[in-house]
């Protein structure tokens, strides 16, 4: 049997393994050792790659230590604080709590970097109140998943730092290109929102009030200090990405040490109540001890322990592809298609038809060494080529039959999975409008990064 037919053949077989639900490490892991094999490579030239990987790897340290993150600003209390600050901002407006829902999912990845943790959060959190407030509970768990897509661009970014890695990028001026971008999007599905909402008179009107919108800024404090923290540290140059995120982790510790120390004096009620008259919570008892710390960062590992073996074994797969002749192949049908727009637009189509089917660590792993070259021929700075490459990975995250966040938000709000396509559609307009403005103006990716760049 020739070799194309058998590296045809564990293609297939891994595709079969992948569609019964088979983890993406162990099918990409299948496939480079079935195509080294056949290929005449060594299993000691597989070890020596993965190892190489993580000898070369200090950038990739980031990647725990925001996953870390996430998790304790969670714990700590400051996520249900923003997303309190964002309603006393937005409540006044017809379908203001599903559009603070959307602005605390940007404030949340500000600091926490994951997509999956942004609608967990958020979602746990603020679906049962949009019940409350009279919201249909579908389009209350399609907007916790249309949310979590921000957390992969809104620095700082777990994918980015794969993404630099893999190009040989500074993940510093990843992070700052993906600031307006962003921003951009959650402005783009709060519009949506408001649309819907007014269409079908959804949500509870409150009134704007000063001394609210101050009161809730001052109990976000710490969410507000830790997104400057990392933005100043990094856009200054004062941090490196990885040490932005040992910082971060050190300011959450100590933050969820003290509200729990805070909280607990305090004898705070547990209850949160929402009504037409007014706004009131009464917070709960946030934060945790110094005894749940290792539960915490356990969990943290776990997942850390998954993606980081992805991204070693995805390198070698690179090698392989590369020896096939896989990326030429790609190259020359992406780089036919014409001249800037169109090479643009093709490998925009590729991503996200990519991302229909696979998550953005993946798409961004296969695709990202083949597209992100064709780009650069054609003009398209690198940078800006990034931020094009993982928003578009990023709307994968609602776009069935995967759909990661789908998934996740129906995890958390019990809602079922087929149930929430229809009012995803809306947030899929305004996200890929929002996609094509970045495409079509550089400056919205590159103006604020330093001029000595």
């Amino acid at each position: 049997m020739s070799d194309p037919t058998l590296i045809t053949l564990i293609s297939i077989g891994v595709t079969f393994l992948f569609m019964l639900g088979v983890p993406v490490f162990l099918v990409i892991g299948y496939w480079v050792v079935g195509c080294s094999f056949v290929l005449g490579l060594t299993l000691d030239n597989m070890g020596a790659e993965l190892l190489n990987v993580f000898n070369k790897g200090f950038a990739l340290l980031a990647m725990p230590l925001f996953i870390l993150t996430g998790d304790l600003i969670n714990k700590s209390g400051i996520a249900r604080r923003l997303s309190d600050f964002a309603y006393a901002c937005l409540g006044w407006l017809r379908g203001g709590l599903a559009m603070a829902s959307l602005g605390a999912c940007g404030l949340f990845a500000a600091i926490s970097g994951s997509n999956s943790a942004t609608t967990a959060t958020i979602g746990s959190m603020l679906h049962p109140e949009m019940i409350k407030g009279g919201y249909d509970e579908r389009f209350s768990a399609a907007t916790a998943a249309a949310g979590g897509t921000v957390g992969i661009i809104i620095p700082p970014s777990i994918i980015f730092i794969v993404y630099g890695f893999l190009m040989n990028l500074p993940i510093s001026d990843l992070f700052v290109a993906g600031i307006i971008p962003g921003a951009l999007m959650v402005v783009g599905m709060q519009v949506a929102c408001w649309i819907i909402c007014r269409l079908n008179g959804w949500g509870i009107l409150i009134p704007l009030q000063l001394n609210r919108v101050l009161k809730t800024a001052f109990g976000a404090w710490l969410g507000f200090f830790a997104i400057g923290l990392v933005l100043w540290g990094i856009y200054t140059g004062k941090f490196s990405p990885t040490e932005a995120a040992g910082v971060t982790v050190g300011f959450c510790i100590i933050a969820g040490l003290l509200s729990h120390v805070i909280t607990r004096v305090l004898r705070l009620d547990q209850s949160r109540t929402w009504d037409k008259k007014s706004y009131a919570q009464q917070l709960v008892v946030e934060g945790f001890t110094l005894t749940q710390i290792p539960g915490i960062t356990m969990r943290s590992a776990e997942i850390t322990g998954i993606l980081a073996p992805l991204i070693a074994v995805s390198v070698v797969m690179q090698q392989i592809l590369s020896l096939l002749g896989a990326q030429q192949v790609i190259g020359d049908f992406v780089t036919s298609m014409g001249g800037y727009y169109a090479v643009l637009l093709t490998a925009m189509v590729i991503v996200f038809f990519s991302g229909m089917v696979l998550e953005s660590l993946p798409v961004t792993i296969i695709l990202a060494p083949i597209l992100a070259p064709i780009a650069a021929s054609v003009g398209v700075d690198p940078i800006h080529f990034s931020v094009i490459f993982l928003v578009g990975a990023s709307i994968g995250f609602i776009t069935p039959p995967y759909g990661l966040n789908l998934y996740v938000a129906s995890g958390v709000t019990g809602v079922p999975y087929f149930r929430l396509l229809r009012y995803t559609v809306p947030y899929l307009v305004a996200l890929i409008s929002v996609w094509l403005l970045v495409a079509m103006v550089p400056d919205l990716a590159l103006w604020l990064l330093p001029e000595s760049r």
